[in-house]
């Protein structure tokens, strides 16, 4: 059985017991067949060595890390299939390294679209003309969102808030995050009168008299639910003039990091802010810190262009 032989026998047992669908067969069938083109003797019969030079060879043609991988996943499958199949008593696909993927850059927002979108909650708060329906909505996005930008919490910890964050008024609050841990987080002066302010229109509302939580909403949690944030977030983003698409909860969180790093802040501390358990995850932000370096030097040094 030559090698196109061996693919279709391998499409078939995908789409028979496994029940692949057409465009994940489709796909395997251009990966496999490029390989099986690339390598001498074809595929079926080809050595670890083999498929290396030829995984090096789609590296230099400028294919992307993802691409490299998804093309490797589909020749371990086949190898897997034929080596279950008896048809080949060896693996060469074992000693194999998948292709490091790059860890894409955060989306975030400039300290100018953040201050548009936060100017933005804060005149909607105190728009007067606004029914009592809309402008509790108001306050309580305009509270949201202040907190969000001067904490980076994560949108769970942020929706899911105890009311007695608020009716402490401290500069700092705990917060419990991943794996129960808890962290200390700051509270700017305007995000603490943002949450003042959504506190005594919440006093109004009988149903949220005994909730615990800030912002608590008719859910099967008592809160907020993180769709409908990031749903109001995205409409406020637009009547700011700032394309929805670009703006969820986690980008805000993302500039709250950048931006405190853009100004000095030192990686540990954004890490800890962040709640991040390691330092390798807050690294996302390395591009950040190699910014002001550059920044720095070519304001400071004495022989800078």
């Amino acid at each position: 059985m030559n090698s196109a032989a061996r693919i279709e026998a391998f499409l078939e047992m995908m789409s028979a017991e496994r029940g692949a669908a057409e465009n994940t067969l489709s796909s395997y069938r251009r990966d496999l067949e490029d390989a099986s083109a690339e390598i001498d003797g074809g595929l079926a019969g080809a050595a670890a060595a083999n498929i290396r030079a030829y995984l090096d060879d789609i590296a230099a043609r400028g294919f992307a890390a993802t691409s490299q991988a998804r093309k490797l996943s589909a020749i371990r499958q086949f190898f897997k299939f034929l080596y279950a199949e008896g048809l080949r008593g060896d693996d060469p696909t074992g000693t194999l390294d998948s292709p490091k993927k790059g860890r894409p850059l955060p989306k975030t927002m400039s300290e100018a679209d953040t201050g548009r979108l936060i100017d933005r909650a804060a005149q909607e708060a105190a728009d007067a003309s606004l029914n009592d329906g809309d402008s509790l909505a108001a306050l309580r996005l305009h509270a949201l969102v202040e907190v969000l930008y001067a904490t980076g919490l994560r949108v769970s910890e942020l929706v899911g808030l105890p009311v007695t964050v608020a009716l402490r008024d401290d500069r700092f609050f705990m917060v419990r995050g991943k794996g129960d841990k808890e962290r200390m987080v700051p509270l700017s002066a305007k995000a603490r009168t943002a949450m003042r302010v959504w506190l005594a229109a919440r006093a109004t509302v009988p149903a949220f008299a005994d909730s615990p939580f800030l912002f608590p909403a008719a859910s099967d949690s008592g809160y907020l639910s993180r769709q409908v944030f990031a749903r109001d977030l995205k409409g406020l983003a637009a009547r700011a003039g700032i394309a929805s698409a670009k703006i969820s909860p986690h980008v805000l969180r993302h500039a709250f990091a950048s931006h405190l790093l853009q100004n000095g802040a030192d990686l540990r501390a954004v890490q800890q802010l962040l709640g991040h358990a390691d330092i390798s995850t807050t690294q996302i932000y390395t591009h950040v810190l190699e910014e002001r370096l550059v920044r720095l030097v070519n304001d400071h040094h004495p022989l800078a262009d």
